[in-house]
């Protein structure tokens, strides 16, 4: 297109008009970049939901008290809006209505189906009761080190211990513990063997594991293994459905733990723990439930019936309907049994993990009759949660 004559052409205008122009010009150019930002974000097939924190996930969530505290909304929200404060999202600025949180949130119009999906190819079948998976096994890990931190078998610590001795990832996100409070679980990036062992064992307590992305980032790690919880897995896929590259990007591994339900730590921990039985938090060396919850000290095991702390329980995990954390790569979790680890393999690279490990020696496996009870014991759980969850939308 031709100027029309007479015009003035860009090199003929004063110099300082032209500063103008020129800053007009790029404060547009940016304007349309982060609208192609946005649009990419969802180029994985989810389509943009604009709409705010306060008509999304604010009433539909927390207000609904299904928010699961796992921190994705804060992770994943682009202008900083988000923050979590007494394990809920709260604004600590308005919201710009990209609608990313709501995209990314595992208790907002979650299906489970649309996600099998999207890591698996395909539904979960019906008699597929724990989810979609290649291969089970018995497991244990082969390090006596291992051995003496574990919850159960150890698997998923010698897992993470493998992939970072062989260079497969360069860190690990997991659920660490706070330094003044025994037990109090924290989220967490390990980035050496030595941090990996300090975080083994299971805390029954939310830890917000979904935030660490943000040190990942900082720390500009590149291939991260991630261990949380069902609901924390769920937020993972549905972060990597997004489109969220930046965030999922480095994340090689996802090793879920089963879960049926985790507890306040005010409510467990001091008021009944310490408060009710007596027990100083600061001489437990594990906790672990095998049809009832066992707090081991120095001085013996202290056995508490699950009825007597089911009232400790959040209440977001009666939304819940997945037991054994049914989208990672690998599932690990006790179910009954004594020092051994039921494992399920889900995934190609997770099948590959496991069986790098196992050659390597790091696991030792035996057979699936040895355990009958742990496979009955996961149908079993994995049906109720099933049945039982309080979420309109289940699998």
């Amino acid at each position: 297109m031709k100027p029309r004559k007479g015009s003035p052409r860009f090199w003929d205008v004063p110099s300082q008009r032209r500063t103008v122009l020129s800053a007009a010009a790029s404060f547009f150019l940016v304007r349309r970049l982060i609208a192609y930002i946005l649009i990419y974000t969802y180029a994985m097939g989810m389509s943009p939901n604009k709409i705010s924190f306060e008509d999304s996930l604010l009433t539909e969530v927390v207000e609904a008290g299904k928010c699961v505290s796992c921190g994705t909304c804060v992770v994943a929200c682009p202008f900083a809006c988000l923050e979590l404060t007494k394990e809920t999202p709260n604004l600590v600025k308005e919201c710009q209505v990209c609608g990313i949180c709501a995209n990314v949130c595992p208790r907002y119009q979650w299906t489970m189906a649309n996600v099998e999906n999207f890591v698996f190819g395909r539904e979960r079948k019906p008699e597929e009761e724990f989810g979609i998976h290649r291969r089970i096994a018995i497991a244990q890990a082969t390090d006596d080190n291992i051995l003496k931190v574990r919850q159960d078998g150890g698997v998923a610590t010698a897992l993470l211990l493998f992939a970072m001795k062989t260079g497969l990832i360069d860190s690990v996100i997991v659920a660490g513990t706070d330094k003044d409070k025994p037990f109090y679980p924290v989220p967490m990036l390990a980035t050496n063997a030595e941090e990996i062992m300090e975080a083994a064992g299971t805390k029954y307590s939310c830890s917000s594991n979904v935030l660490a992305l943000s040190e990942m980032l900082k720390q500009k790690k590149a291939t991260v293994a991630f261990v949380g919880t069902p609901c924390q897995i769920h937020a993972i896929r549905r972060m990597q459905m997004a489109g969220l590259k930046r965030h999922t990007g480095p994340l090689k591994f996802l090793i879920g733990l089963m879960c049926s339900e985790c507890f306040t730590y005010n409510g467990l921990m001091e008021d009944h723990i310490h408060g009710k039985l007596g027990i100083d938090l600061g001489d437990i060396r594990k906790i672990n439930i095998k049809g009832k919850m066992l707090v081991t000290t120095d001085s013996g095991v202290t056995e508490i019936p699950l009825a007597d702390i089911k009232q400790y329980a959040r209440k977001s995990c009666s939304f819940c309907d997945d037991f054994s954390s049914e989208l990672a790569d690998i599932s690990v979790g006790g179910l009954g049994l004594d020092g051994w680890t039921f494992t399920i393999i889900r995934t190609e690279k997770g099948e590959k993990l496991f069986s790098s490990a196992e050659k390597a020696g790091y696991l030792r496996t035996k057979t699936l009759e040895e355990g009958a009870f742990a496979f009955k014991l996961l149908t079993k759980l994995s049906r109720r949660k099933r049945v039982t969850t309080a979420s309109p939308s289940k699998a």
